[in-house]
Formats: structure tokens, C-alpha cells, sequence
């Protein structure tokens, strides 16, 4: 069968992987890696060095329940119930939604531990399936924002089994319990911040949420969020020459808003290992490449649009009208084409951290 080369550890990449492997494909995991400098800063309990904390929410766990089966999300922490203020509303709306705040780290490693050694063979793969995001020019992408993220202790040990939400002029805010009295907090504002930690301490100050922390994070980080969608994710095999198929976040990022990142970012595993599958059945791989491009497009106009519904509601600066003109004229660009995921849009306190 088709020996296809993981060359990363993300989810996306393993998932992939797994999916391959049981269908009779032969697959090359690349070397493990060092541990990265973590994603997201510590500083408080329940998010250690490296670690990349995910709030996964109900469709997301079904997902990777059905993917990877059972334990892989053990000793995650549990949440059951969301706040969400979206823009002038007077007061949060408090609503169930079972969840879980992993560690990705943690959760790559189990993955990969599942998948065995994998091929040994020096022989040249026939696909090349990596989630590396690549040039910026490989991009479209819609925006500047800038998520930012941090840890800080709770005020309230008990009050941990909630993920809350809020707004202020500036952008919206979200907490994250992680257990142990910690509690990851991200804010998304419309631009680069010079001073992370500075702005989430500023936003803090302006939201209720505020006074559920002891203090504000010490340290932050401001990651790129603006949604983006590569040009080129997959490539066909020429004679001489392998094909590539980019999954996960470096085919497709959305704004964590959605609450969907995770969950996308698996769903074009399952359809990338759909292509090399059909393609070694005799399918144009051609056909297929263009296909998977087509349907990437399609989610990415699909996120665009549920953006465009909540957005515009909530914020009037000129910094965000900017964010919301530049994703206007991305969705005016191209047709949409269909959806690019299942089920209905979600409401504002459907918001995923981490992604």
C-alpha cells in the first residue's frame, strides 16, 4: 500500500496517521520532538512548562472519541456549564456545555504512543502529509487580530466547572479553568499588542471577570488568530516527486470564537487521509488535490460568514470596523460553495480557547 511521511506531531498530523495505518497504508512518523516552549505562558498551577492548554467542548470530544477511542483525554479537566455576555447584552447568559481542558501536549504524546514506531523503511514516501504553516505569501488571510493568553490562580478554588465569557470596547474575553486552582485566560483584540500581559491586565479591569482572579497573568503571549486558509494545501505526486497534503492549522486557521478549531483541525485529517485513500484506488489525484483545496475554501468562507454575524455586534472601534471590512472582502472574493462543516452556526458563548 502507500507509504505516506508525517512530518510533525500535531494533532491533525497523527490523527491522519491513525486513520491511514488502519486502512492498510503504510506510515513514517517523524522523530519525536523536544518539548517546545509552551504556547501559552505559565505561572500559576495546572498549566507546566510546555504545556498547550485546549478547552474541548461536546461535538469535539464526540469527534475524538470516535477517532482515537477511549483514555485519551484522562486526567483532563471537566467543565460543565458556560457564561457568555456577547457585546451589549446587560447580562451573561448561563447555559450547559460538558467540556474538557486538556493539555495538547499531552494529548499528541498519548497519540503518538498509539501509533508504534511506524515505517522504518528509507524508501521515498508517496505523500507527505505536514501541518507546517509555511511562507505567509502561501496564505489569504483576513485580518490582524491577535489572541492573547495567559495563566493566572482563581479567586474562587470551587468555582472551577464554568468557562465564561465576556466583552468590553476593547475586544472579548474568556476564562478557561485548568484545575488547580489555575485558569487560562484569553482576550482577542484587533490587532499586535506590544505588551500582552499590559493589555489582558487593561481588559481585565474593564470585565466582570476581572474579580473572578486573584491577580491578573504575570506573563502573556499574542499569537496570530486572524482567520487564514492556505492557497495550496495539497499537491499531487509527479514522477520523481511525492505529494503534499497540509492539515490542521496550516491548511486552515480559524478565530477561536467559533469553538470549532479543534474539531476542524481533524476534520481535514480525516479528509486528507479520504484523498491518499482514493488516490491509491485509482482516483485522479488531480481531481482529488483540487477537491480537498475546494473544500477547505468552502469552511474557511463558512467561518467568515459566522464571524460577520457576531462581530459586527459587538465591537464599533475603527481598529475592528478594519478586522470586519477585511473579512467582508475575503467572503465577497470567492462563493462559499457549500458549507465546510456540519451543523448549524454557533452562538457567541460557543467559543472554544486554545482552539
Amino acid at each position: 500500500m502507500t507509504l505516506v511521511e508525517i512530518a510533525g506531531s500535531g494533532l491533525a498530523e497523527l490523527t491522519c496517521a491513525r486513520l491511514l495505518a488502519a486502512r492498510g497504508h503504510r506510515v513514517r512518523l517523524a522523530p519525536p520532538q523536544p518539548p517546545r516552549p509552551p504556547a501559552q505562558p505559565t505561572g500559576a498551577a495546572g498549566a507546566g512548562a510546555g504545556a498547550r492548554p485546549l478547552l474541548l467542548t461536546g461535538p469535539t470530544l464526540e469527534l475524538v472519541a470516535q477517532l482515537w477511542g477511549d483514555g485519551l483525554l484522562d486526567g483532563g479537566w471537566p467543565l460543565t456549564h458556560r457564561h457568555a455576555r456577547w457585546g451589549a447584552e446587560p447580562s451573561p447568559a448561563r447555559f450547559p456545555q460538558p467540556g474538557r481542558a486538556v493539555d495538547g501536549s499531552v494529548l499528541a504524546a498519548r497519540m503518538r504512543e498509539r501509533l508504534g514506531a511506524g515505517d522504518l523503511s528509507g524508501e521515498p514516501p508517496s505523500w507527505t502529509v505536514t501541518a507546517a504553516h509555511g511562507e505567509r505569501a502561501a496564505h489569504e488571510q483576513t485580518g490582524r487580530r491577535r489572541l492573547l493568553a495567559g495563566t493566572a490562580p482563581v479567586r474562587r478554588p470551587r468555582d472551577q466547572d464554568t468557562a465564561r465569557l465576556d466583552c468590553t470596547g476593547l475586544g472579548w474575553l474568556h476564562l478557561t479553568p485548568l484545575g488547580q486552582d489555575a485558569c487560562l485566560v484569553q482576550a482577542m483584540v484587533p490587532g499586535p499588542a506590544a505588551d500582552p500581559a499590559g493589555l489582558l491586565a487593561r481588559l481585565l479591569a474593564e470585565s466582570a471577570l476581572g474579580s473572578r482572579l486573584r491577580r491578573p497573568p504575570r506573563t502573556a503571549v499574542a499569537l496570530a488568530a486572524a482567520p487564514r486558509v492556505r492557497l495550496a494545501p495539497a499537491v499531487p505526486p509527479v514522477a520523481g516527486r511525492g505529494g503534499l497534503l497540509v492539515v490542521g492549522a496550516g491548511a486552515l486557521r480559524q478565530d477561536p470564537i467559533s469553538g470549532t478549531g479543534t474539531a476542524q483541525a481533524l476534520r481535514t485529517a480525516i479528509l486528507a487521509a479520504a484523498v491518499i485513500d482514493a488516490a491509491a484506488a485509482g482516483t485522479s489525484a488531480r481531481a482529488l488535490c483540487a477537491h480537498y483545496a475546494n473544500r477547505l475554501r468552502a469552511a474557511f468562507h463558512d467561518h467568515l460568514a459566522t464571524c460577520l454575524r457576531l462581530y459586527p455586534t459587538a465591537f464599533g472601534s475603527g481598529a475592528w470596523r478594519d478586522e470586519i471590512d477585511a473579512m467582508r472582502r475575503a467572503l465577497r472574493g470567492g462563493a462559499a460553495g457549500g458549507r465546510g462543516h456540519p451543523g448549524p452556526p454557533p452562538r457567541p458563548g460557543a467559543h472554544g480557547a486554545g482552539r
